[in-house]
């Protein structure tokens, strides 16, 4: 089997591994419809408030919280990628085993968590999206040009995402147990990439910094797109810069990491 095909049935596999968790996946559309409900309540009385926050007006606040709902789980942005398996395979020392096969490793799980990802927006962010934009007034573009413009600005946030979990997925070799830093990466991820609130709506230097942060490739940058807040070609920039130099560090630490392995486990 050719590298492409092994990387291609590597990433079917991941699909079709989430798409067997019917019930898991019923109950995160779910989760995702309700807490969906919650935040665009809270953003209809903060808009309602304060008008145009953020550059935004409330269809478009409204758009915003379900394309975030949409993005939760096929981004990982509060966990669930590919990176967990990753890290406890690390811990045990079944990663020897990853080591051995004739694949290189990044790859392979970028791989992995491609399928997931796929799935994840078809089966679980799809559902919560639709649910929202019929049953609020939202702001939604009418030209296929920007529906296009956001595919790619996903795929390219999927990349940027998979580079940062990678990263802390790689630090299990020194810390041995990445629960910590899992954490720590999850409530950075939540309020930098702007699942909370808005990154617009952060003023001054703050604000551009947080903006200029690799999380903000996840959902600002798709939100922008989709709103018609940002030149797509820039966004894409942007994205693919991130995404080059987080793989690129995600090479290298595997190769220290890799000369310096110890087992664990046996």
């Amino acid at each position: 089997m050719g590298a492409g095909r092994l990387y291609v049935a590597v990433a079917a596999g991941g699909f079709r591994r989430y798409a067997t968790y019917r019930a898991a996946t019923a109950a995160g559309v779910f989760t995702n419809t309700v807490f969906g409900l919650i935040i665009v309540c809270t953003y209809r009385a903060l808009w309602d408030a304060r008008p145009h926050l953020g550059g935004y007006d409330q269809a478009q606040a409204v758009t915003y919280v379900w394309l975030g709902q949409a993005l939760l789980s096929t981004l990982a942005i509060g966990g669930g990628g590919a990176e967990e398996e990753l890290m406890e395979r690390i811990r045990t020392g079944d990663v020897a085993v990853d080591l051995y096969r004739p694949a290189d490793l990044q790859l392979w799980w970028l791989a992995a968590d491609l399928g997931r990802a796929c799935f994840q927006l078809l089966g679980r962010g799809v559902l919560p999206f639709l649910f929202g934009m019929l049953c609020f007034p939202a702001y939604l573009p009418s030209d296929a040009g920007t529906w296009l413009a956001l595919l790619v600005t996903l795929a390219l946030a999927v990349l940027v995402g998979f580079g940062i979990r990678y990263l802390l997925a790689l630090s299990t070799f020194w810390l041995l147990d990445g629960s910590g830093i899992s954490r720590i990466a999850w409530l950075a991820g939540t309020f930098c990439s702007g699942m909370l609130l808005p990154l617009n709506v952060f003023p001054g230097t703050f604000g551009e910094v947080v903006r200029a942060l690799p999380w903000s490739a996840l959902l600002q940058a798709p939100a922008d797109v989709l709103l018609g807040r940002a030149d797509p070609l820039g966004v894409w920039l942007f994205q693919a810069g991130w995404a080059v130099a987080l793989l690129g560090a995600g090479r290298l630490l595997q190769s220290t990491a890799t000369r310096r392995v110890v087992v664990q486990g046996g």
